[in-house]
């Protein structure tokens, strides 16, 4: 039997409990969460049996063509609470030439920009402002170097919740001013990265603002997990050889990881896994220190 909480009023939801990702430790999914007692990050996990009685691959194929396609895998309990602006599903486009140059049989590039807020940043923060809207916050807070603070500040913006970003003082005006634009509160910094990191927590413990910075909240995983389920379906269920993936804390990364699992547990893809290759600037490079160094965890 599925878990149905009071707050489901107009579909069933699967999602069980959130778990720390570290100790296994676990927390109560209605109610907002941020980091576990270790400080690791939350990782929701759902009835996948229920799942897998409510939905088949089959049935996939009849919805709208968008990330909410997927919902029995997705953490928003009301519907009333999804704050959309347009999550279509992105298309794979083949790149014969440049993968003929490089040698390779088939490469692909799955085309991230015809996203809300032009990047893939919008999957995350769709799902991250929904749960803050559906969980009560009223101000999210976080750093940022550009793209994720315009998807944040869109969606927030369309959730009625109040958004603080902060970016570094090297972050181009064009995207300050987009994230302006939006509609937040956004503050260039004299600083890094990490010093907008410290603004938000400070402004956490005195202004009661909620903190949407990378893995410090359960959400944006699920959001960048519906990348891995998008890429499965459209590739019929087999897994590329190897995912080439840019990215700077690494939530895409577990998300695509996450969503294979639950997708091998529900029976619709096999064991076999892709290479997966973080690529990262200079500038925002914390898997690849992590990696040179040869430690288990990264730190920004």
């Amino acid at each position: 039997m599925h878990y149905n909480a009071n707050l489901t009023a107009d579909r069933p939801t699967f999602v069980t409990h959130l778990e720390c990702g570290m100790t296994g430790e676990r927390y109560d999914a209605d109610m907002l969460q941020g980091l576990s007692r270790v400080g690791r990050p939350l990782l929701v996990r759902y009835d996948l049996d229920g799942v897998r009685a409510a939905v088949s691959p089959a049935d996939l194929s009849q919805r709208p063509a968008d990330l909410w396609r997927y919902r029995e895998l997705l953490p928003v309990r009301k519907v009333e609470n999804i704050v959309s602006l347009g999550e279509i599903a992105t298309p794979i486009v083949s790149l014969r030439k440049i993968g003929a140059a490089a040698g390779a049989a088939k490469l692909l590039v799955k085309d991230e920009g015809r996203l809300p807020t032009g990047s893939f940043k919008a999957r995350g923060l769709v799902m991250a402002i929904s749960m803050a809207k559906e969980l009560g916050v009223t101000t999210i807070a976080m750093p940022t170097n550009g793209n994720a603070g315009a998807a944040a500040a869109a969606y927030a913006a369309q959730a009625g919740i109040e958004a603080v970003i902060f970016c570094p003082d090297d972050t181009p005006e064009i995207n300050v001013r987009e994230i302006a634009a939006q509609g937040a509160r956004v503050y260039r910094v004299n600083g890094l990265i990490d010093d907008c990191g410290k603004l938000v927590a400070a402004g956490k413990e005195a202004n009661g603002w909620f903190d949407l910075s990378t893995l410090k909240e359960p959400y944006r995983i699920e959001g960048k997990k519906t990348m891995g389920l998008e890429l499965a379906e459209q590739l019929r269920w087999e897994l590329p050889d190897v995912i080439f993936y840019p990215t700077g804390g690494g939530t895409g990364l577990i998300g695509m990881w996450k969503a294979f699992a639950e997708l091998e547990a529900l029976g619709w893809i096999g064991s076999k896994r892709p290479r997966m290759v973080a690529v990262q600037a200079e500038g925002c490079a914390p898997m690849v220190r992590a990696w040179e160094a040869g430690e288990r965890h990264a730190t920004r």
